[in-house]
């Protein structure tokens, strides 16, 4: 196996933003997932992510989710994805039906975070208030797989802070859609230690 077994335990840093975007500019989810709409809007959140030392793999991360329904549960769909490890490629496609693909990264600090993901999308972003203590934060990812959905479990629990971001997509880029918008919010969770999916989870063969 080239890549670590479920579950992986990772920590590191994130930053997140929420946008409200147009149906007609939602990504698309797999069958059986419905966006969840506000009004005729949704909610997609783009993250960056810094998985650092003391992670089963070393990488950094841009990821577009979308707000689901699966039946009358909450669930978030990862629908673009990019990593600039091969393991870690590899292991989330395999183990979770992750879309993840390769990009390079570009890291000119952490805090204020300044990153770019190379012919995507760069940001920066700087924390304004940060709360106190360590806060816990669990939800499920539904992804397509094997011919199905495939649901898998995410704890994490770190240093909360609200943050002022920018987010500059490639215009012709693929996140091109971003451009010109702003999110409604943007967090961070800092020092974070994850776990994510379950030793049950299991390749699928491809």
């Amino acid at each position: 196996m080239s890549y670590p077994p479920s579950p992986w335990r990772l920590c590191g840093e994130l930053s997140v933003s929420l946008w409200r975007l147009p149906r007609r500019l939602l990504p698309a989810v797999p069958e059986g997932l419905s966006p969840v709409l506000l009004g005729e809007a949704g909610v997609v959140g783009t993250a960056w992510v810094l998985y650092r030392s003391g992670s089963v793999l070393e990488y950094n991360e841009l990821l577009v989710a979308v707000l689901v329904r699966r039946g009358a549960r909450l669930r978030a769909c990862l629908t673009q994805i990019w990593v600039d490890s091969a393991a870690s490629l590899r292991g989330g496609r395999a183990l979770w039906g992750i879309p993840k693909e390769r990009a390079e990264f570009g890291v000119e600090s952490v805090e204020p975070l300044r990153i770019r993901a190379h012919g995507i999308a760069a940001g920066s972003s700087t924390d304004r208030v940060r709360l106190p203590g360590r806060w816990p934060l669990g939800y499920r990812i539904a992804q397509s797989m094997a011919g199905g959905l495939a649901e898998s479990r995410l704890r994490v629990r770190g240093r909360v802070a609200a943050r002022t971001a920018s987010w500059h997509p490639e215009p012709d880029g693929p996140l091109g859609w971003l451009h010109g918008r702003r999110p409604f919010v943007s967090l961070a969770l800092h020092d974070f230690e994850m776990r994510f999916g379950t030793e049950a989870d299991a390749p699928v063969s491809r």
